[in-house]
């Protein structure tokens, strides 16, 4: 007989019962927390007769993880030498969990590292994914034009409330930070406009350069991309909180279209606020070219104020207003793609986010490139 103890937290004493069998009780306190053994401390009292192993649990106080760990890694033990071991000593809670445990094996290499993928390899997979999810956007699509059909007739499952407020979320609330980066942005037009202006003598042109170009591209570009990393993420995280929470399956259980009800109210509100916010960053970053005109290379207000007008035409406005409208349906048409495919757990929502920004970058660029083409064929 011996006997193992850690003054009163836990102990165990292995006996023989016959030549061959062992049995080993437990006492006390079994818990993690209580720095227990490890079960090569037990295994060492399996000398090489024995042949059976039994238990006995009358004086164990308590127990958890800790001493289930021990018991599986001292059975794994016992099954190398050909030892049995019996578990009617256990107690039932025990045998119940070592008994699941047992039920499903490790899976031979699970969670061995396979190293990074060759370059190679990773293109074709980005590649295929692309293939795989263009069918899934080009169904969205249609999904978005049925339930806007359905929204023009009065049969959408839509409520107004949510519109409004989607807007004052996607318009008022966008202000601090559109007026930040147009402002730089206009900034920044004006100084490279000024340096190269400079050398014919013509910095009155720098109104030329930043209006036009704030009006234009700058203004509806820069807004598009503020609104993608704001606005395209935060409707990507609130679908897929949804669909994790099964909240988008309950729609549609009780008959609601998800697409009527959550996604073109979104929609709705990007394509109704992101005009308003491409003239007002085209009018802030033109109020900061002013600012550098004036008190950097002592053009009069009056001057540019002057030039402005005269070199801004209706046709401006149309392409600054036409690009933000389709930039902002982009950004919502991304966003709302990836929340409504995101998966059932918080990674997958952080993945949808990411994913929703990067997915309305591309698309507002592409459009950009398109659009810019179609106007300079158009002579616009």
């Amino acid at each position: 007989m011996a006997a193992h103890d850690q003054g009163d937290t836990w102990r165990f004493v292995s006996s023989r019962i016959t030549a061959e069998e062992l049995r080993i009780s437990f006492a006390g306190d079994w818990s993690l927390n209580q720095h227990l053994p490890d079960a090569e401390v037990l295994a060492a009292e399996l000398g090489a007769t024995i042949h059976r192993l039994g238990f006995a649990t009358d004086d164990l106080l308590g127990w958890d993880t800790g001493f289930l760990a021990i018991l599986t890694a001292l059975f794994k033990i016992c099954a190398a030498k050909g030892i049995i071991v019996d578990q009617s000593g256990l107690p039932k809670g025990v045998q119940h969990l070592l008994a699941l445990a047992a039920a499903v094996p490790e899976q031979e290499g699970a969670g061995r590292d396979q190293g990074r993928p060759p370059l190679l390899h990773q293109v074709g997979t980005v590649t295929i994914d692309y293939f795989h999810g263009l069918p899934a956007m080009l169904h969205f699509l249609g999904e978005l034009i049925l339930s806007l059909g359905r929204l023009l007739i009065g049969r959408a499952q839509f409520q107004f409330s949510d519109l409004w407020w989607e807007i004052q979320e996607v318009g008022p609330k966008a202000l601090g930070i559109v007026s930040v980066i147009c402002f730089l942005v206009g900034l920044i037009l004006a100084y490279l406009g000024a340096d190269q202006l400079r050398m014919a003598g013509a910095q009155i042109y720098i109104a030329d350069l930043v209006a036009i170009g704030m009006l234009r591209e700058m203004g509806a570009m820069m807004t598009g991309i503020i609104i993608a990393g704001r606005t395209g993420a935060a409707f990507a995280a609130q679908l897929g909180t949804m669909q994790v929470n099964e909240e988008i399956d309950a729609f549609k259980t009780m008959g609601i279209s998800p697409i009527d009800y959550l996604v073109m109210p979104r929609m709705l509100a990007l394509l109704l606020m992101m005009p308003i916010l491409t003239l007002y960053a085209s009018f802030i970053g033109i109020l900061a070219g002013m600012l550098i005109a004036t008190t950097i290379f002592h053009i009069g207000v009056f001057e540019y104020y002057t030039e402005t007008v005269r070199a801004l035409a209706l046709k401006h406005f149309l392409v600054g207003l036409s690009k933000g409208t389709v930039y902002g349906a982009m950004v919502a048409y991304a966003g709302c793609l990836r929340g409504m495919q995101c998966g059932r757990s918080a990674e997958a929502v952080g993945e949808a986010a990411t994913s929703a920004v990067v997915t309305a970058i591309l698309l507002i660029t592409i459009s950009a490139s398109l659009m810019t083409i179609i106007y300079y064929q158009l002579g616009i």
